[in-house]
């Protein structure tokens, strides 16, 4: 990790702009997780030969690429996990498709259940037994060589949430062979992207908005021009 990958930093929060592939936290697959990179890179920037305090804020999934926040003190983590209770933390994502939706914007709402061992979730249209109501609006942005852009802003944050949902309208993310797209992506990674998040600063008190270039992988750049 360089400083190139670094977004935002201030005392409190630091922002990185994740690489599709890369895991949040240490999982079973003992690849070396983001935020024990992220720590590293704090240590040595900083000189802290003890290792740097890092919190994860929230969690993108290992194929997506785009923003991910950390706090660099208790104090920042515990007051963000608390605007990402209320909803005060507003996110928006991009996300490459095959098929136009229908309609070409709107607001999805499903209840969502994980099935931990598979690490699939299915979407329900109404609540079941040991589901979470899960609701996002979305918006077709542009078309670009028969693949479709879309803007989403997540109103719930809920593991693979918009994976699914997109896929309840036979709008499967490019890549994403886990969720209807019919071939998987080489490069461990699907087309969504974590674009833009605002909030108001936890401890500055001043409004903070923050934004992910497009990776820069041969395909995502095309669709600059639709920005």
């Amino acid at each position: 990790m360089t400083d190139a990958d670094v977004l935002y930093e201030d005392n409190h929060l630091i922002a990185i702009n994740k690489r599709a592939g890369d895991i949040v936290q240490v999982d079973d697959t003992g690849d070396e997780p983001l935020d024990e990179k992220v720590k590293t890179y704090l240590a040595k920037k900083y000189n802290k030969p003890n290792g740097a305090f890092l919190g994860v804020i929230h969690r993108i999934d290992r194929p997506v690429s785009g923003l991910i926040m950390f706090a660099k003190t208790s104090k920042a983590l515990e007051r963000m996990n608390a605007l990402f209770k209320v909803r005060e933390v507003h996110k928006t994502y991009l996300a490459v498709v095959r098929n136009r939706p229908q309609p070409p914007e709107g607001n999805l709402v499903h209840w969502l259940v994980k099935n931990p061992q598979k690490n699939v979730t299915t979407a329900h249209n109404k609540e079941v037994p040991g589901s979470l109501r899960s609701e996002l609006n979305y918006k077709l942005i542009g078309e670009l060589n028969g693949y479709y852009l879309i803007e989403v802003d997540p109103i719930t944050g809920r593991p693979h949430q918009i994976r699914v949902q997109l896929s309840t309208l036979n709008c499967p993310i490019v890549g994403d062979n886990k969720y209807g797209y019919p071939r998987g992506s080489l490069k461990k990674s699907i087309c969504l992207h974590s674009r833009k998040i605002s909030f108001i600063h936890p401890i500055k008190k001043e409004p903070i908005v923050i934004y992910a270039p497009l990776p820069k992988d041969g395909f995502w750049e095309k669709f600059e021009a639709l920005l």
